[in-house]
């Protein structure tokens, strides 16, 4: 069974180099329209480290080839939406089409090392098919809700670093520097993903972008209620010729409050999420040890006692 299994799995990487062979003049244009869209995180250093590690090269371009032939034989596949799911986890060097082929080779590889096990274990044939619906839909779903788990964990960050942007860019403004000066001052105190978009949004504005599409495009990066307020404000009082700095101390203490607000929220949701582990694990431990023993002295007394 062993030897089956290795089998398949050569007969199944000859057949992608096969298709590799086959799909190759449309890949190296994917692949150049990917690198524009890298947004510069694609790098020297990225190819010397993918130069030293050929597995992780071979896996990627094997599964940018699976996934540029799913996307050009089902259509579009929502190439939009992934793209901003992607961009809002912090993958910036991570097309689409490359993320669907992983998908893919997740669907195919999760079932194969379930049925390598089982041929080791000798699990019975039921065991074996169920299991295998369950390893591939796993295959297939964990990707995504690891990448919208990503986003998630990323975009809070990013609502919670904004107001210590804010107070830079009013220290900026108010010193006498102009919103895009200030921006640059406050950038190299930032880290996280807060201090990523902005290095993104400048390194836009520094290849000729203006400051409003820069600023636009990050709100399509990181869609969250305290960035989409921080955006159209600065656009806002840029068009009306009001004074960023007011515009920015009001907005900040906007945002800690609202902050103050989702906290006071999380920790009034803290007792009904507490409940069903207190019910049916923390309480039967307690009666158990509390109640326990004198359980046993009564049936111990009873059963004496006859």
């Amino acid at each position: 069974m062993i030897v089956v299994v290795f089998g398949l799995l050569l007969f199944g990487a000859a057949v992608a180099l096969l298709l590799r062979a086959a799909a190759l003049p449309r890949i190296r244009p994917s692949e150049r329209v990917g690198q524009i869209g890298a947004y510069g995180f694609t790098g020297r250093r990225s190819v010397e480290k993918a130069a030293r590690r050929p597995l992780s090269s071979f896996v990627d371009t094997a599964a940018g080839t699976l996934g540029g032939l799913v996307a050009s034989r089902f259509g579009g596949v929502r190439e939009a939406q992934l793209r901003n799911q992607l961009m809002a986890a912090g993958l910036y060097t991570t097309n689409p089409r490359k993320f669907l082929g992983y998908r893919m080779l997740c669907l195919v590889c999760v079932p194969a090392a379930w049925v390598w096990f089982c041929s080791v274990a000798g699990v019975s044939a039921v065991l074996l098919v169920l299991g295998g619906v369950c390893a591939a839909l796993a295959g297939w779903t964990a990707p995504m809700t690891i990448i919208r788990s990503r986003a998630r964990r990323r975009l809070a960050d990013i609502d919670y670093d904004l107001p210590e942007l804010i107070d830079l860019i009013v220290v900026g403004v108010e010193a006498g520097l102009g919103f895009n000066g200030a921006l640059h001052v406050a950038l190299p105190r930032l880290r996280g993903p807060l201090g990523d978009e902005l290095r993104l949004t400048v390194q836009e504005q520094s290849m000729g972008l203006s400051a409003d599409d820069a600023l636009r495009n990050m709100l399509t990066r990181a869609e969250t209620p305290a960035m989409r307020s921080f955006v159209r404000s600065v656009l806002q009082g840029q068009t009306l010729g009001v004074s960023i700095g007011e515009i920015m101390r009001n907005l900040a203490g906007e945002m800690r409050k609202r902050r103050r607000a989702s906290a006071e929220e999380r920790a009034q949701k803290a007792p009904i999420k507490i409940l069903f582990p207190l019910i049916f694990l923390i309480f039967p431990a307690m009666f158990l040890i509390l109640l326990g023993p004198a359980v046993f002295s009564l049936i111990h007394l009873f059963g004496g006692g006859s």
